[in-house]
């Protein structure tokens, strides 16, 4: 999974590594001025002993005897190591570097924010701060998403109702689709407004559906709902009924969940 975070006009990409985040050290060297390498980097001394006790902490097979050697020559002037070399010699997993077009070398999130101070301090700062952003947006889809299958799963057990209670032996296949489809925009109208049909008019333009669009608050109370008008279902209350007080639920249940979310979860659902 690639992202690219923004820092100071400089795009920067990030990607995922045995589910931990890396950050392009390659992108970033674009907003040092002059000419400088990773390798210089490297070859310091306080950068080798941040990624010693990194590893240590997080990497059981990290081969501190040849770190140990390679940590004894960064003093001298000729002393110069690549990315891929110190990788291959330490079985270091605080770096690592990748050939071809898309390439470059890639530090886990704690090593490239040290990085960044090796750029600026400044840089380091919005480098942080833009990552913060990016982790708070993937955690707002996250949430997203699993709301939307939750409101699929429950679809489940709206469309059990309806199959034991509302459909009569001897439906066409046609006629059992509407009843189903009739369910699912009588929950439409009770909490968007409008039916699967009304929507896509509407928005010609978008893809999916009317429920591809909703905020995370919507597809919670939808869950509810599905859950809730099966119940009526086997109770036997009519459509009208049903449909009052799904609306009255909605209602009842969507400011509640805004007022106790974060502000992140206040966009207006999945932007297709």
């Amino acid at each position: 999974m690639k992202n690219k975070i923004t820092i100071q006009g400089v795009d920067v990409e990030v990607k995922k590594q045995n589910s931990d985040d890396y950050i392009s050290l390659t992108d970033m060297l674009r907003a040092k001025d002059g000419e400088f390498f990773i390798s210089d980097w490297l070859r310091n001394r306080n950068t080798l002993e941040y990624l010693g006790i990194w590893e240590k902490i997080h990497n059981p097979n990290f081969n501190y005897g040849e770190f140990a050697t390679i940590k004894s020559m960064s003093g001298l002037n000729n002393f110069k190591i690549s990315v891929q070399e110190f990788v291959s010699k330490t079985n270091a997993i605080s770096l690592f570097a990748s050939a071809g077009r898309y390439g470059g070398t890639f530090a886990h999130k704690d090593i490239a924010f040290e990085f960044g101070m090796w750029i600026s301090p400044e840089f380091k700062i919005y480098l942080v701060k833009e990552f913060q952003r990016l982790k708070e947006n993937e955690n707002a889809q996250l949430q997203w998403t699993a709301h939307r299958e939750l409101a699929k799963l429950n679809y489940h057990i709206q469309t059990d109702a309806i199959k034991k209670n509302l459909i009569v032996p001897k439906l066409t296949a046609q006629q059992i689709s509407f009843v189903y489809a009739s369910e699912a925009d009588l929950l439409n109208v009770a909490l968007f407004g409008h039916t699967a049909s009304e929507w896509r008019t509407a928005n010609p333009a978008k893809k999916g559906n009317v429920r591809d669009y909703a905020t995370v608050h919507q597809l919670l109370v939808l869950a509810n709902m599905e859950s809730y008008n099966a119940v009526m279902i086997k109770d036997g209350l009519s459509a009208e009924m049903r449909i009052q007080k799904l609306n009255d639920m909605a209602m009842y249940q969507l400011p509640i969940l805004i007022q106790s979310s974060s502000p992140l979860l206040l966009d207006e659902g999945n932007k297709k």
